[in-house]
């Protein structure tokens, strides 16, 4: 009779001890995730530029609701009120558009197959947007619902009865074709549009419950009609089915850029088990729950745990898988940087401007094996192309400025992430550090012979000079690191010459990083709120402070530390002026930072994200607490207007997610996270290897948002940042909070973050 409560025990017992917190807690984290955070977004004004995405972590294929034209960046903004199409959509940015899209649209009543006639009315009242599903109740009564795989989605459409019903497929606004199989009641065909018009095909496959009670194709250019035709390719082709009246018709799609066999093939790994909607939303949820598990928070607001899973959410959706898997179970893909088919894996759709700052460094705690797969894949594509990515959509564009994959691969190398030959990758850099690409600033370096010669990229003769010499020179930073690691004297030599050519964009005169000509002398004229010129998308006030691998330097450039923290609280004292300079109107970037209402903090760009974390190194931590504080507290939240700017890949979620749990990846290529002010009481993340770190802040509050002192794995611990191995090793760091700062914490030499010069 005892042996039923010795199990209990003994369960109970492997409860607490043994298995990861998001395995055993009972919260159902999706339930805080609003996928439409962010939404309310324009050319003239973003909260986010995100749309809706109903997706799997980091899934090759996302699906949406679509409010815009077709081709319209803006494919979804909260304000409109009407739904014209449910894409499986790919794209990481409103400026940058979308690729290898096709769109779902139910119809009732009349046939309508132009997206601006079939544009059907909706209320937000009748819209719910989480990861794992999404539903809305159009004003016509037909009910769409998405679940989402990796690769494909399942869809229900629920018609009104009465009426006759109508889906239509849209083939978007390039090349495309269709074929209607009545007897299995299947559509397949391809798409191709946006990029690499004609050479990346996306073949995809539909499979309906339903049968067709009638079908036809139909071309959105000219507006031609062919009923009972089951075939067409061309531009802007598309097909329509017509089912009986009043059903719930389901669709199960999947999609491939390998072919339309893999297309079918991937249908069944991924559906074929799911024969109602419900199970692949049960199963995607599972999925997300585990996901969104890696960090457990507790402690705080509900806004604040709905703030915080929202931006963890998007946090994993990129960098989006471009692999596929074989009917032996193993990766592979097509290429679009040579448009040929290789074993292994592959990653896409992201900028490195952006998301070298948080979203990588996140991704080394929670997600190594993926991130080791990922710089593995940085190589394979510096040979399938002759360059390190720097903006892949799907294939390099060279957006944005700097070199910034080497600091991808160095910061994995220091955190023990070792999945790639480190001499080619330093032969890979050295090529794209002495050389200029044919695609776009990124893409090599603009400049480079002067950046040598100089020692800095001359404006106006190269545009956004000055802001290219700052982030060159962290870029030869990290390089330098991978040699000095890897003992590879040639290359560090090579770097190490460069790494402080900051130093010569620095004017003393003005304080500032400055625009400077071939000749040597300054641009005149100098207004630290001009926006443009010798910057990218930000001024003066916002680039002084990338010198990330060398702060202590930029201190000295500034004439210590009490005139480095009086620069710093400048930043927020001075006024929201703008000069839109080179611009010559106002652009978002420069909206939003008024709006801020921060003075010149402008954290709705990168540049100076982590500028709140530079207090650490001139012995005023508090002030970076406060601070860092104070921007999760007025400018996120979950709702539509969740961002105080482009949402930009994961990055502006990741600044969010490290910071709310107390640190920040100021320099990576080092192992250091600087210290912060953590949001919760309580968070654990569940480490890959099964440990946990855990960071508990007694008596935190909306006013207790100061360290009155802290503890790591029990030992009194004075230093403003921790290390990684600190944290996959497992531990845990106690803080006690308070209203007050603690001036005496902190300000030692020896607890200030690493600065390359010290």
């Amino acid at each position: 009779m005892r042996k039923p409560a010795f199990y209990t025990f003994i369960i109970v017992l492997l409860l607490g001890m043994g298995f990861p917190a998001y395995a055993r807690q009972e919260r159902d984290l999706v339930a805080y995730v609003n996928t439409l955070q962010g939404t309310n977004s324009s050319f003239k004004l973003t909260y986010g530029n995100t749309y809706p995405t109903t997706a799997l972590p980091f899934g090759m294929h996302t699906w949406t609701p679509q409010t815009g034209k077709n081709g319209n960046g803006w494919k979804y903004q909260y304000a409109k009120d009407s739904i014209r199409g449910f894409q499986q959509a790919h794209q990481c940015s409103s400026w940058s558009g979308d690729y290898a899209v096709f769109s779902l649209m139910p119809v009732v009543g009349e046939l309508k197959l132009h997206e601006e006639e079939r544009a059907t009315r909706f209320s937000h009242a009748n819209e719910l947007g989480k990861p794992h599903y999404y539903k809305v109740t159009l004003d016509n009564q037909i009910t769409t619902e998405i679940s989402p795989t990796e690769r494909g989605a399942h869809l229900r459409f629920s018609f009104p009865e009465g009426a006759r019903s109508y889906l239509v497929l849209d083939g978007y606004n390039g090349l495309s074709s269709v074929k209607i199989d009545p007897d299995n009641n299947r559509i397949t065909g391809y798409v191709s549009n946006g990029r690499l018009v004609g050479k990346l095909l996306n073949y995809f496959v539909i499979e309906f419950d339903q049968p067709f009670k009638a079908y036809g194709t139909w071309d959105n250019r000219k507006g031609g009609q062919w009923p009972g035709e089951t075939a067409a390719e061309g531009k802007g082709v598309g097909a329509y089915l017509e089912f009986a009246s009043g059903k719930k018709v389901q669709a199960r799609t999947a999609s491939s850029y390998v072919s339309l066999q893999q297309a079918r093939l991937t249908l069944e790994q991924e559906l074929g088990k799911h024969t109602a909607l419900e199970d692949t939303r049960e199963a995607a949820r599972k999925v997300w729950n585990k996901q969104l598990g890696k960090v457990v928070v507790e402690g705080g607001t509900e806004e604040q745990l709905r703030t915080f899973y929202s931006t963890l959410f998007r946090a994993n959706l990129f960098s989006r898988k471009f692999y596929e898997v074989n009917a032996a179970g193993e990766p592979y893909y097509f290429s679009p940087y040579d448009l040929k088919l290789h074993e292994g894996y592959l990653f896409t759709d992201t900028g490195f401007w952006d998301t070298f700052r948080a979203q990588f460094p996140l991704n080394t705690i929670l997600h190594p094996t993926q991130h080791g797969r990922y710089m593995a894949a940085l190589l394979d594509v510096q040979e399938q192309s002759g360059w390190l990515p720097s903006w892949s959509f799907p294939h390099e564009n060279g957006g944005m400025i700097g070199n910034h994959a080497i600091t991808l691969l160095t910061d994995a190398w220091v955190k023990g992430i070792r999945t790639f030959d480190p001499q080619k990758a330093l032969e890979a850099y050295y090529h794209t550090a002495t050389n200029k690409g044919p695609w776009g600033p990124s893409n090599g370096r603009e400049g480079w012979q002067e950046y040598y010669t100089l020692g800095y990229v001359p404006y106006p003769k190269y545009e956004e000079g000055t802001a290219k010499t700052l982030e060159y020179a962290y870029d030869d930073f990290t390089g330098y690191q991978l040699a000095k690691m890897t003992d590879n004297a040639f290359y560090q030599g090579v770097f190490e010459r460069q790494m402080y050519n900051y130093r010569y964009v620095f004017d003393p005169a003005t304080g500032f990083m400055r625009g400077r000509q071939a000749n040597g002398k300054w641009n005149p004229d100098f207004d630290p709120f001009e926006w443009g010129g010798p910057f990218t998308e930000a001024n003066a006030w916002h680039y002084l402070w990338s010198v990330f691998h060398d702060v202590q330097g930029l201190i000295g450039l500034l004439g210590g530390e009490e005139r480095f923290v009086s620069k710093l609280d400048s930043v927020f004292s001075s006024p929201n002026t703008v000069n839109t300079g080179s611009y010559g109107y106002m652009i978002h970037e420069m909206t939003e930072m008024q709006l801020a209402n921060m003075g010149q903090y402008a954290h709705g760009n990168q540049p100076i994200q982590h500028m709140i974390y530079l207090y650490n190194y001139a012995g005023q931590p508090w002030k970076a607490q406060y601070w860092a504080r104070q921007v999760m507290e007025r400018l996120y939240n979950s709702t539509e207007n969740g961002y105080p700017g482009d949402e930009d890949q994961g990055q502006t979620s990741s600044w969010y997610v490290l910071s709310a749990l107390g640190f920040y990846s100021v320099t990576p290529g080092t192992d250091e996270y600087v210290l912060g002010s953590p949001v919760f009481r309580k968070a654990t993340i569940n480490l890959e290897n099964g440990k946990q770190f855990i960071v508990e802040a007694e008596g935190n509050s909306k006013e207790n948002v100061y360290i009155r002192s802290a503890r790591l794995n029990g030992k009194a611990y004075s230093k403003n940042y921790i290390r990684h191995a600190d944290i996959v090793d497992g531990g845990h760091l106690k803080y006690k909070m308070s209203s007050k700062p603690n001036k005496s914490r902190g300000t030692k030499e020896s607890d200030k973050p690493y600065s390359v010069s010290r």
